[in-house]
């Protein structure tokens, strides 16, 4: 696996957890991208702190205002790029904002389920779909036919709690509407791989472990993984994916998950 080389990223919930470790990791490369585009609910707030940190170092980081629920938000954020952008394309979209509802099968509720879906699933729909001008510019400026991310592609951040297959940790933590809207944005991301593989755009969904974040921490024991350990290790798959992983389930070291 090599390192990964690509002009311009954004990544989504960018202020904690993998999306500020994905913005570190990029930064930190030894050829960085030009422009990191790092999207957070509250730019300015308490919890963008380490954020601001960093923009006031890196002139290549740029922070986006982005409520992911909002498709308001989500539609000016898109324009915001792409103002940015000055006609080039966004050639890296991590969708990685999500949320987890430590509930049991039995008090899952419509609201929770309705806001868990919203996050997880719809809005990395909505998102894709605002950026895909972009994406579409960024891959028709690169050469070759292949796909990879340093061309264009969409990174859908989904979990092993999603496998269907696997039902991960079942008796540690039920969370099924976390489970319920993982397993859908993995159907989402075979659906996008199938309707953008033509504009020259991969699509994969990627599981980060299980990893000590706020939200990881927040149910049950104490995570294996280190968020340095799953970002750096995405970032090594993210640059080896072609072609053929397009619409595919990864874990952060490479492996395939099953659906």
């Amino acid at each position: 696996m090599g390192v990964l080389s690509v002009r311009s990223v954004l990544v989504t919930g960018a202020n904690r957890g993998i999306g500020l470790g994905f913005v570190q990791h990029l930064l930190a490369l030894p050829n960085p991208p030009e422009v990191v585009f790092a999207a957070c609910r509250d730019p300015k707030g308490q919890r963008a702190q380490e954020l601001q940190k960093l923009a006031s170092k890196h002139r290549s980081l740029v922070i986006v205002p982005l409520e992911v629920t909002d498709p308001a938000s989500i539609k000016a954020a898109a324009a915001s790029v792409g103002e940015h952008l000055k006609g080039l394309g966004l050639n890296l979209l991590i969708n990685n904002a999500g949320i987890v509802r430590e509930i049991t099968l039995d008090n899952e509720t419509l609201k929770d389920m309705s806001e868990v879906y919203t996050t997880n699933t719809i809005s990395p729909l909505l998102l894709s779909q605002a950026f895909l001008p972009l994406l579409k510019k960024a891959a028709q400026g690169s050469p070759g036919s292949g796909l990879s991310c340093s061309k264009a592609a969409i990174v859908n951040i989904s979990s092993i709690g999603g496998s269907i297959k696997e039902m991960y940790l079942w008796e540690v933590m039920q969370i099924v509407s976390y489970r319920c809207s993982k397993a859908a944005l993995n159907m989402l991301t075979r659906c996008q791989s199938m309707g953008y593989r033509e504009h020259g755009i991969l699509c994969v969904a990627l599981h980060p472990g299980w990893v000590q974040t706020d939200m990881g921490n927040s149910v049950g024991d104490k995570p294996p993984v280190t968020v340095d350990a799953s970002v750096g290790g995405m970032m090594k798959v993210l640059s080896s994916l072609s072609e053929k992983d397009t619409g595919t389930f990864l874990d952060w070291e490479g492996n395939a998950v099953a659906w």
